[in-house]
């Protein structure tokens, strides 16, 4: 589907940069005239993801990588979000959706990220290949 509008931004993968990514998902929803609540379940899905990025792809490298969110407008009540890494991927994406489930229980991982994902979003998949990286994508219809 061709995006009536889309940006993309790339920043490193560390915490601080997730409150940069819920301003730009934020900033970027506003097209849509959510409510208060759509944006908070945005913006928390969208941590739920960077975080993700941030806590696993690039565990085994000695350098942080970055991280692509890609934010579009579908038609003029769909919003697709889509971040992306290229890190370690996903050895097992059913095994990794799975709530409680963690690839880092030695760090007390809750192993809901996904699960938060899903329940904020009206569609979320994953893409993953093993040492190339994780794309997650995200829709949301806003009723406005």
């Amino acid at each position: 589907m061709k995006a009536l509008s889309e940006v993309k931004v790339t920043f490193p993968a560390e915490s601080r940069s997730e409150s940069f990514a819920r301003s730009v998902t934020a900033a970027f929803s506003a097209r849509f005239d959510p409510s208060v609540n759509d944006v908070g379940e945005i913006k928390t899905a969208v941590s739920e993801a960077v975080t993700n990025c941030i806590v696993h792809a690039y565990r085994e490298k000695k350098e942080k990588g970055r991280i692509d969110l890609i934010l579009r407008e579908e038609d003029k009540n769909t919003l697709c979000i889509i971040v992306r890494d290229k890190g370690c991927g996903i050895p097992d994406i059913q095994k990794a959706m799975e709530p409680l489930y963690t690839s880092a229980p030695e760090e007390e991982r809750a192993g809901l990220g996904f699960a938060v994902m899903e329940s904020f979003m009206d569609k979320v998949t994953v893409k993953s290949k093993p040492d190339k990286g994780t794309s997650v994508i995200m829709k949301r219809k806003i009723h406005t």
